[in-house]
């Protein structure tokens, strides 16, 4: 997906970012509507390929589920519309309209399409699917959401997705599932704040981005690839910082965003909640360690006719982002105490 290469993906991707600003700045549910439905279309081109097969059947499989989650959300913004004074029916579609939304982001337990789909796109759609994707449902969650109902499906999330990545060979697989759990952390910063929400969702971003670009950069798809093949011991270690603070260990920058929501949690007397927020990042962060410790472990395995190469670009922008990472985490560590 070389954007500066191909007009139409540069097309797409434009009216992928423009669908999102329509469906969020709308005045009606009904523009909100339209607005995922043309971020519907421009993203199957940007992921179907005729070239590959698999991401042929991710768009298709993509399609399909968007368009269920579509046509139940229209169907629950006009029933409003029309039993409008019916406030015995409020209940049932606030929360019909919250599984429609739930559905198109991917979240737990509507979230299996979505390592099947994860599996057949490269590193930079994945980033798309699990960041920009995410904006528009999570935002329209806050405009008229059910917290009962929510409160349920935060657990499944936070559950799932610590519990799916536990036996997961794939990274893109396991991506995914850390993806499902981070939506669970995120569905509750927005029903406290917007400035959280937005404050955790950029902290995710940017480390899934980092994520993303050294798997692209590395082409690796498997857990064995991370130690089959001869990784520089600064991309290591890199790699070790970025999964630790993904998976929220202090004093890593992740840790900060998730610090937050734990001190709101823990004044609201929410402690079941915190209790399970934090046991399941402790299995996200075990299975983070199990794949480095094998990484570094394998590090005598030197296959020399494996070594990986990098464009200086390409390595000129890996150091920075350890740099970034390493700042990060020191302006973190101040910030604590």
């Amino acid at each position: 997906m070389y954007f500066l290469n191909n007009s139409n993906k540069m097309f797409f991707i434009f009216i992928l970012f423009f669908s999102t600003m329509i469906a969020v700045s709308s005045n009606s549910w009904f523009g909100c509507w339209i607005g995922l439905e043309i971020n519907l279309l421009s993203f199957i081109p940007l992921i179907s390929s005729p070239l590959n097969l698999l991401a042929s059947e991710a768009a298709l499989k993509y399609f399909l589920t968007q368009s269920i989650a579509s046509i139940n959300f229209l169907f629950m913004i006009l029933l409003k519309m029309t039993l409008l004074k019916n406030f015995s029916m409020d209940n049932f579609i606030s929360i019909m309209i919250n599984s429609s939304l739930l559905m198109k982001m991917g979240s737990a337990p509507f979230h299996f399409w979505f390592p099947n789909i994860v599996e057949g796109l490269s590193w930079l759609n994945n980033f798309i699917l699990m960041t920009w994707q995410k904006i528009t449902p999570m935002i329209l969650l806050s405009y008229y959401f059910n917290k009962n109902f929510l409160y349920l499906m935060i657990i499944f999330n936070i559950i799932i997705g610590a519990i799916g990545g536990l036996n997961q060979t794939s990274l893109r697989k396991l991506m995914a599932f850390s993806s499902i759990n981070n939506l669970g952390w995120m569905i509750f910063a927005i029903m406290i704040s917007e400035n959280l929400w937005i404050f955790y969702f950029s902290m995710y971003s940017f480390l899934i981005s980092i994520m993303c670009y050294f798997f692209f950069n590395l082409n690796m798809f498997f857990i064995n690839q991370l130690f089959i093949n001869n990784i520089a011991p600064l991309i290591k270690m890199n790699l070790l910082i970025n999964f630790l603070s993904l998976g929220g260990l202090p004093p890593f920058l992740g840790f900060l965003p998730k610090w937050i929501m734990i001190n709101f949690l823990m004044s609201n007397k929410f402690y079941l909640m915190t209790f399970l927020f934090i046991m399941m990042s402790l299995v996200i962060i075990f299975f983070y360690i199990r794949i480095i410790y094998s990484c570094f472990l394998f590090n005598y395995f030197k296959m020399k006719w494996l070594k990986i190469y990098f464009k200086n670009k390409s390595l000129w922008l890996m150091n920075f982002l350890s740099m970034t990472s390493i700042l990060g985490m020191i302006l973190s560590t101040f910030l604590f105490f």
